[in-house]
């Protein structure tokens, strides 16, 4: 069993009721897209120009971004020159296989499947405040744990005393031990201490928290390589994965935060959080493939367990599932 296979729902009812929680939280998006594309295909037989300029709108103003929607255009564009004939009724289909093939060439959830995984497996996570990145630490956390898992968290936003209180109570509920120091004590120094720590007490993950303070591009590149370096001074190759986490809520705010972090540090893996509530659930499909980042997790509730291996085909399956 791979390292993320526990974030697979093996239980049928519990995989059904993951299903159901991912559809819910994408029903605004679902319904603000589908219901305005469904109006501008009413009454055509084939997809012409008419149709394909309203797709682009809907596409754009669902989050997708404009580099890919225009993507999926020109690939749709080429598949009804290619085929000649498209009837409306396929459009949906052949939307699902676009973004499907964007998201697949991007992705890939099991790579540590066939692989020797470290111990312990360092996870730096970045972010702006705001975006649910200590919550997401901690429902992360918690599946660890659940598994069987010895899960330690460093408090690295050592900026803010909310941060660190708040990870602290992440940890006592999740059971998992949090390594901390006074506020103002630098970054990198929390990070070496959390990661000495898990090796130490044999811990098999290592979670860290960072300041989440968008300052200019050269302070945060500096930041963040002196935890990088400093962390690959215990561990060679370590941190082992760069969690970049934006809030889907923020629309194309999320794009510029996953533009600035990239810029910044080399981030590995996506997390999208509160997916619920928001008609924006295209950011998706969009930050994916215009920065070659996989998503890794996607939040959709405020629950525990509302985190979510993100998974390519069940994510498009909902989006355009039509029978809600």
């Amino acid at each position: 069993m791979g390292l993320f296979d526990i974030f697979k729902s093996t239980k049928p009812d519990t995989a059904k009721q993951d299903r159901e929680k991912l559809e819910k939280s994408l029903e605004k998006s679902r319904e603000s897209m589908l219901s305005r594309l469904t109006r501008s295909v009413v009454g055509k037989s084939t997809v012409d120009e008419d149709v394909l300029d309203e797709l682009e709108e809907v596409l754009v103003e669902a989050d997708v971004g404009v580099p890919t929607t225009l993507k999926i255009i020109h690939r749709i564009e080429e598949r009804v020159k290619r085929d000649k004939f498209l009837n409306t009724s396929q459009l949906y289909a052949l939307l699902k296989e676009e973004i499907v093939s964007l998201l697949e060439e991007e992705s890939n959830i099991d790579i540590f499947n066939n692989q020797e995984v470290p111990k312990p497996y360092v996870i730096l996570v970045v972010g702006v405040n705001g975006v649910g990145k200590t919550t997401t630490i901690g429902k992360i956390a918690h599946k660890f744990v659940q598994s069987g898992k010895k899960v330690v968290l460093g408090a690295g936003d050592t900026f803010r005393a909310a941060a660190v209180d708040q990870l602290k109570i992440w940890g006592t509920r999740v059971g998992a031990r949090v390594v901390s120091q006074k506020m103002g004590s630098d970054p990198a120094s929390v990070a070496y201490d959390t990661l000495s720590s898990a090796m130490a007490g044999g811990e098999d993950i290592c979670i860290i928290d960072t300041a989440g303070r968008l300052h200019n591009k050269v302070n945060l590149m500096n930041e963040l390589t002196k935890i990088k370096t400093t962390l690959s001074k215990l561990i060679p190759g370590a941190p082992h994965e760069v969690l970049l986490v934006v809030d889907a809520s923020t629309g194309q705010n999320a794009f510029e935060q996953a533009k600035q972090f990239s810029s910044a540090t080399q981030v590995s893996a996506l997390a999208i959080t509160k997916l619920d509530g928001t008609a924006k659930g295209g950011v998706v499909i969009g930050i994916s493939d215009q920065f070659n980042i996989p998503v890794k997790y996607i939040g959709v509730g405020e629950g525990m367990d509302d985190l979510q291996l993100f998974d390519r085909m069940e994510f498009v399956n909902s989006f355009f599932n039509l029978d809600r």
